[in-house]
């Protein structure tokens, strides 16, 4: 079902209030409502470990709770903002900031852009019919720039005891941690990898020959 730019723009600033009360909260699992019931929220962390949550249940537990719980007093203030209303596409582009200050006042930041790559779109069924909500979305972040950052924290002995523990959760058995070749939806957004909005084809190959 087709939405207007004006009910995107609308859906968008709910999601800006409650990113707000999530990080005053400490606490991101209210964001859950925002997604459909099947949505899907990965990112990857390197080649061959993806995170990937399917379904509103995971993406509240392990998404915005297990991969967010230890992350009181950082926040993620969008910079800049995408909206694509007939793909019905949102693009934010935010900063990831540790609410922690060095011995010169400066706030710890993780460098790099980062981002989130949302689908958008009306339920037609269930409790949610009618309303817009979050279909698949993507991250994307410096991972070389977050471990210099924390290190930095570290190093300077200022990590509160909820970040240490959050430092501890990695690896393939953190639920939601998959190698590529098992994740539950793709690392392209599922009707992306499908190619419903492919707008420009691929290269022929070129052939080769074997010189002599």
């Amino acid at each position: 079902m087709s939405m207007t730019r004006d009910e995107i723009e609308e859906f968008w600033d709910s999601w800006l209030d409650i990113n707000r009360e999530a990080e005053r909260l400490g606490d991101w699992r209210p964001m859950a409502q925002w997604y459909a019931e099947d949505a899907s929220y990965g990112w990857m962390y390197s080649v061959d470990e993806h995170f990937m949550a399917v379904g509103r249940d995971q993406i509240r537990d392990w998404a915005i709770g297990i991969e967010m719980d230890g992350f009181d007093g950082w926040h993620y203030d969008y910079q800049a903002t995408v909206i694509d209303e007939r793909n019905q596409m949102i693009v934010g582009f935010w900063k990831q900031r540790s609410g922690i200050l060095d011995d010169d006042g400066q706030e710890y930041e993780i460098l790099g852009i980062g981002g989130s790559w949302f689908g958008v779109e009306r339920q037609t069924s269930g409790a949610d019919a009618g309303e817009i909500k979050i279909a698949w979305q993507r991250d994307w972040f410096d991972m070389p720039s977050t471990a210099h950052t924390f290190m930095q924290i570290l190093a300077a002995d200022k990590a509160p005891p909820t970040l240490l523990d959050r430092m501890k959760v990695t690896g393939h058995d953190v639920p939601g941690h998959y190698h590529l070749a098992d994740i539950p939806s793709p690392v392209w957004p599922p009707p992306v990898e499908a190619g419903e909005y492919r707008t420009q084809g691929s290269a022929p190959v070129a052939e080769t020959r074997e010189t002599r």
